[in-house]
């Protein structure tokens, strides 16, 4: 099958099972369930003007604002059109050299590296020790490479590396003149994670973020790059000119302000892991251990039929997200978002119908 590179492809989907009139809840796409804030809406509209004008090429009140809340310097952080954006900018700074990825992890890593013609040595962790990062491999690989690319909380597992961990890499890597890029996509699920303290100790650390996630905004492409000056001075220097759009950037602050929407998410999220986990433990699934909202599921029982629990979730209306092109994974495990509390109710529902009839 012609499975899609990534989630939030409901109506290709469709396609594929020729299923058009189908009506499926969409769990393939990592977004907060919440939504976006209720007062988004409103500050669009009221923002709208700034379409009409050039963007400031430099997008400083944003910028400074940013950096104010992660406490850096102004010129310590750039603001990017995503963290797709961001991903691709970081593999541009290296491009040419050596690069190491921990799989499994988003596709976007490896295909930004080979665009930029970095040779790529993956790296894999395995569900048999809950995807923990293989330290000792690490290390020894470290001198081999000019970069190595983590995701922290990881996608699609959602586990999150210790900051011990961590600590131990870049150490090494100062040692080896390797850096790290580190996409914190979803940290803002798990602020107490945030690594952006360790910059002022790590000249060879650079950390990717995402504003998509938390406020469900994909479709205005939102995120930012944090390194060290020169880092961002070189890297800014091959950015396309207003890269972020205005509305894009006059909307950042507002998000960032809004502190309540953040801390109510993440403990509304808390009570629905539970509740999925406990699912899980009584039913002999697998489920990964996620920081996030979102997790990785398999059949203990029946590990092999997971693309027939894809199809039997889709036909039961739940459309799930393929693993195929996440190595390490190709298909073993199905990742699903954590959506409202009906929505999770009912995918529980249809997971007790398979686990009664397989």
């Amino acid at each position: 099958m012609n499975w899609p590179e990534h989630g939030g492809q409901p109506d290709m989907m469709k396609k594929l099972f020729q299923a058009e009139e189908l009506e499926v809840l969409d769990f393939s796409a990592n977004l907060n369930p919440l939504g976006p804030p209720e007062w988004l809406r409103g500050e669009l509209e009221k923002q709208w003007k700034k379409l009409l004008c050039y963007p400031d090429p430099n997008y400083s009140y944003c910028t400074s604002l940013l950096a104010w809340m992660e406490r850096i310097y102004n010129e310590e952080i750039l603001l990017t059109n995503g963290g797709a954006e961001a991903i691709f900018l970081a593999a541009k700074y290296f491009e040419g050299k050596r690069a190491g990825i921990v799989h499994p992890a988003f596709s976007e890593y490896e295909r930004a590296c080979r665009h930029y013609h970095l040779q790529v040595k993956g790296i894999m962790t395995s569900p048999l020790n809950d995807f923990r990062l293989p330290m000792n491999q690490l290390l020894e690989a470290l001198p081999d490479l000019d970069v190595l690319f983590l995701c922290r909380p990881n996608n699609p597992t959602g586990v999150v590396i210790p900051k011990a961990e961590i600590k131990m890499l870049l150490k090494q890597g100062l040692h080896d003149q390797t850096f790290l890029v580190i996409d914190e996509a979803f940290v803002d699920f798990v602020p107490s994670e945030s690594l952006t303290p360790m910059l002022k100790e790590y000249p060879n650390l650079i950390l990717l973020r995402s504003l998509t996630k938390m406020y469900t905004i994909p479709g205005l492409r939102l995120g930012y790059m944090m390194a060290r000056e020169a880092v961002i001075n070189e890297i800014r220097s091959f950015q396309v000119p207003w890269s972020v759009n205005a509305l894009a950037s006059a909307i950042a602050p507002c998000l960032l302000r809004d502190k309540s929407f953040v801390t109510n998410t993440v403990s509304w999220l808390d009570e629905q892991k539970r509740t999925l986990r406990t699912f899980a433990e009584n039913n002999d699934f697998y489920l990964s251990n996620t920081s996030v909202n979102f997790y990785l599921l398999q059949d203990n029982r029946h590990p092999e039929k997971t693309e027939a629990l894809f199809t039997f979730l889709f036909q039961h209306g739940i459309l799930a997200r393929h693993t195929y092109n996440f190595k390490g994974l190709e298909g073993s495990h199905l990742r699903l978002a954590i959506r409202s509390e009906d929505e999770n109710a009912k995918l529980l529902t249809i997971l007790k119908k398979w686990r009664e009839r397989v």
